[in-house]
């Protein structure tokens, strides 16, 4: 099978193509738009790179990327400023007309990132079955992006998965997330580690499980549609940390309430992995 991997030296992107690799039984092209990231990476002479801009206009994608069987799309600019016009304004438009692009050229599976961020200020352990309720320019465009998709299916002929993914740590994330900046002021031998209060309940998994759950999905076409990619296990934001420093026989005391809790999601909520968990069970036969 040839599966192209969009956003390959992305975060969540260089981790998938690990992934991949490890099966040893696909061929591999990536794309991103800067090669001479991609050449740092161990896995950039086991694949077929393709160095682009998604954002240029070509009359063929599917045949510019070699046909391939099945596409991961991870690409999408300008993260973790979640509030930006862009995202709505700009990213929108450029992955619909990409993936548009691919559908009406003969692609025939759709794997794309969607967040949970879709699901607003509702509260609790939150299904796939519940409506959107987008609240800030990234969720919005995300959302808007999944429900042009949809209006594609009953034209073109092909198997759509949206993976949701919630939250995610390790190493390669943002200098900006919480655990580089907890390992940032660990580094420092700082004294006090300034955080919000901490009693949030989030959904958290390593990136190299979510990884694994992002392949498994998409390389299965029994269960389409929306999918959770989380641990369906809230856990506080304070825990996360006190588990994360014992891990690691660390000691900094941590200044709770220094930062207000984020305006855009809810105190509590958590992914229902029943979907996830359905395709998971599938593999261990």
């Amino acid at each position: 099978m040839r599966i192209l991997i969009t956003g390959a030296t992305g975060f969540i992107g260089n981790y998938v193509v690990q992934e991949l690799l490890k099966m040893g039984k696909n061929e591999i092209i990536a794309t991103s738009t800067n090669q001479d990231k991609a050449k740092k990476y161990n896995w950039y002479n086991k694949v077929k790179y393709i160095r682009s801009n998604l954002n240029e206009s070509k009359q063929n994608y599917f045949e510019f990327f070699g046909e391939p069987d099945l596409l991961i799309h991870l690409a999408w600019e300008g993260l973790p400023n979640f509030k930006e016009l862009f995202h709505f304004e700009k990213n929108l438009f450029s992955n619909y007309n990409f993936i548009k692009n691919m559908v009406i050229n003969g692609l025939k599976d759709l794997n794309v990132m969607g967040t949970c961020f879709e699901y607003g200020f509702q509260s609790g352990c939150l299904s796939e079955d519940l409506p959107s309720e987008p609240n800030i320019s990234y969720s919005l465009a995300k959302d808007t992006l999944r429900k042009f998709i949809d209006q594609l299916k009953p034209i073109y002929d092909f198997k759509f998965k949206w993976i949701r993914l919630f939250y995610m740590c390790g190493k390669g994330q943002s200098s900006k997330s919480l655990i580089p900046q907890l390992d940032k002021a660990l580094e420092n031998n700082a004294e006090v580690f300034n955080m919000s209060g901490g009693e949030q309940l989030r959904d958290f998994l390593s990136v190299e499980k979510v990884a694994e759950y992002i392949v498994k999905i998409s390389l299965q076409n029994g269960i389409c549609g929306i999918i959770n990619c989380c641990s369906g296990k809230p856990i506080s934001v304070r825990r996360l940390i006190e588990n994360y420093l014992e891990s690691k026989k660390k000691d900094i005391k941590l200044n709770l309430g220094y930062f207000p809790y984020l305006d855009y999601v809810p105190m509590a909520f958590w992914g229902d992995n029943s979907k996830l968990s359905l395709i998971l069970s599938k593999y261990k036969k």
